[in-house]
């Protein structure tokens, strides 16, 4: 299917005359939050290994393309081939020992030439900025965490191994704990923060995925819960009231064994 028709349904459905009412109404801003909602979906159909999902997925998400677009377009900034045109060109530039005659060690070397390239473009657009500059704010707390730490530890301001976060965890709970037993609501705030960011410097180190992390642990905290709702509704008519916290812990460790 070309993607001139996917152009010309969204060209229609932003026509002053006969287009939608809903889709006429929306600007960059309001349209945002869907793009970033759909990036999500994506990974999570890639998380389920739902290929079908998948197909779908990202075609919701090519749509949030073209919709920006088409609204650049009608406001005069750029056109959908200058977005197809530009990203080209960087994909070239970018793999100099594809398009070029560089070389590339292996995938480390690549990624640490791809982010010096990012850097050198960047400068050049805007001037000279800072390292952690280069780390969009937009980004999901727990990405934007592992991405800090990942630029500071370009310039050797990290540990060694993952022995140092993980002590640093430790000592960031302890600080936790001595807020909560201050009831210093602004300390605990900002030393729960801190544990926080800890505990992604420690995946890092162990090149685990914060955000796949979590994400694993709150759907296995839905499951379980389910499972446990399920037993409840069956033993208890759906009492939960007459259940007290050790018949719940009960059954919720009854849930993570059935699980293997």
């Amino acid at each position: 299917m070309d993607i001139e028709k996917l152009l010309a349904v969204m060209a229609a459905l932003r026509n002053p005359n006969g287009g939608c009412p809903w889709d006429l109404e929306q600007t960059f801003a309001s349209i945002a939050p869907y793009t970033i909602e759909e990036a999500y979906e994506v990974a999570d159909a890639i998380e389920r290994e739902d290929y079908e999902g998948l197909k779908d997925e990202l075609g919701d998400l090519l749509l949030q393309v073209v919709y920006h677009a088409r609204m650049a377009e009608e406001a005069g900034h750029f056109v959908f081939g200058d977005v197809v045109g530009a990203i080209c060109d960087k994909m070239i530039r970018r793999h100099p020992h594809v398009f070029a005659d560089a070389q590339v060690a292996n995938a480390r070397a690549q990624t640490s030439a791809w982010e010096s390239m990012k850097a050198e473009e960047r400068a050049n657009q805007r001037g000279p900025v800072g390292l952690l500059d280069q780390v969009p704010h937009a980004l999901p707390a727990l990405t934007r965490a592992a991405k800090l730490g990942s630029r500071a530890s370009r310039v050797g301001f990290d540990w060694d191994d993952a022995s140092g976060p993980r002590a640093k965890v430790d000592e960031e709970i302890h600080e936790l704990d001595q807020a909560i037993a201050g009831d210093d609501r602004p300390a605990m705030a900002a030393e729960m923060g801190d544990a926080l960011f800890a505990l992604v410097n420690l995946c890092r180190h162990l090149d685990l995925d914060p955000e796949q992390c979590l994400r694993g642990a709150n759907a296995r905290f839905a499951r379980r819960f389910q499972r446990v709702e399920g037993w409840v509704r069956t033993e208890a008519a759906g009492d939960w009231a007459s259940c007290d916290i050790e018949r719940l812990e009960a059954l919720w460790q009854r849930a993570k064994g059935e699980e293997g």
